[in-house]
């Protein structure tokens, strides 16, 4: 009995033995005449082979966020879809083609340029490339007393095509108004029965729009409740396609506009596209806006406490009816409001 059973396990060890040195022949000869790699597809179609998806992502990203022209204003580059990459084995003859498929992404991407307006009168005149060149220009204005100092406002602007750009001195030179003129009343003025409010206070536009979720070390409540009619980073025909930094809360006209955190009101006034306009300062550098007012109830420098009333929804500036759009900016970048209240 103990005989057989010997046997019988010589004979299995001899299997297994054989089992092992087989799949290790296999595996070997795989191993010789193939690597792993990626497939990569784009809409479902395959493109292509890449043997660090990693690195190909991210030069993909890296044109997206920049684009490839140096110094020329490019914000950012739309590309609706990105590539997907799928794990499989690839004959060691067969070459990635990386550049390839980067060219491939770079086909359906659309730049957009960011460039800043100086409007005179709510009417854009001259386009320069930063807001810095902006600023430098509304002072220069002042320093010179030009007589048009309390019209001009500045907006940032994403476009598809690039504007032509004037420097600091020719803009200050085709913008200037000697005095003596007409003095204008500050007085509030009505328009299609809205009351467009003279400024207040000082604002800076955000220049970068982002997708991430970051601590922004603030609790906000709901400023208006309503229905979402458009969504952060959409773009819509309503304004060109371009992309949305904020998000719009349909509501009826009048109703009441609250604050969403305690702060303090940085600007209260009329801004071109935005309509009525209202800036409120939190801490951390923290911001929220509030566009196409029909009234505004703070002017700059008020104090106000989470859930005061501050304005009323309206449909001011650039909008197709009564809502509000609200932003959430810190340090110069623009959130998407969703993530943080709605």
């Amino acid at each position: 009995m103990l005989k057989k059973v010997m046997i019988h396990t010589k004979r299995s060890i001899k299997v297994i033995i054989l089992f092992a040195i087989s799949i290790f022949l296999i595996v070997g000869a795989i191993a010789f005449l193939y690597k792993p790699t990626y497939s990569v597809f784009i809409n479902g179609e395959q493109i292509g082979y890449t043997e660090n998806k990693s690195e190909l992502q991210n030069k993909i990203n890296n044109y997206i966020e920049n684009g490839e022209e140096e110094n020329q204003n490019i914000a950012f580059v739309q590309v609706d879809n990105l590539p997907k990459y799928q794990l499989c084995l690839l004959k060691k003859d067969i070459t990635p083609n990386d550049e390839e498929i980067f060219e491939k992404v770079k086909e359906q991407g659309i730049p957009y340029y960011r460039y800043y307006a100086i409007l005179d009168n709510n009417e854009e005149k001259i386009y320069v490339s930063t807001f810095e060149e902006a600023e430098n220009v509304v002072q220069g204005l002042k320093d010179k007393k030009s007589n048009n100092t309390e019209k001009i406002s500045i907006v940032e602007k994403y476009e598809q095509n690039l504007a032509e750009i004037t420097t600091t001195e020719d803009a200050i030179s085709k913008l200037y108004v000697a005095p003596p003129v007409q003095k204008v009343s500050v007085s509030s003025k009505k328009t299609s029965n809205t009351t467009k409010y003279v400024s207040s206070g000082t604002y800076s536009n955000a220049s970068t729009i982002s997708t991430a979720k970051v601590d922004l070390g603030i609790s906000f409540i709901k400023p208006v409740s309503g229905i979402i009619s458009s969504r952060y980073g959409s773009a819509e025909s309503v304004r060109n396609f371009r992309t949305h930094a904020g998000l719009d809360i349909a509501a009826a006209a009048g109703t009441p506009i609250l604050a969403a955190a305690a702060g303090t009101v940085t600007y209260s006034g009329w801004m071109s596209g935005y309509g009525n306009f209202l800036i409120v300062t939190h801490a951390n550098g923290v911001q929220t806006c509030y566009g196409h007012c029909s009234k505004l109830y703070v002017s700059a420098g008020a104090s106000v406490s989470q859930g005061q009333q501050i304005a009323a929804v309206g449909s001011t500036g650039n909008s197709t009816g009564p809502h509000l759009h609200l932003e959430i900016r810190k340090n110069g970048v623009k959130y998407n409001p969703q993530l943080y209240i709605y």
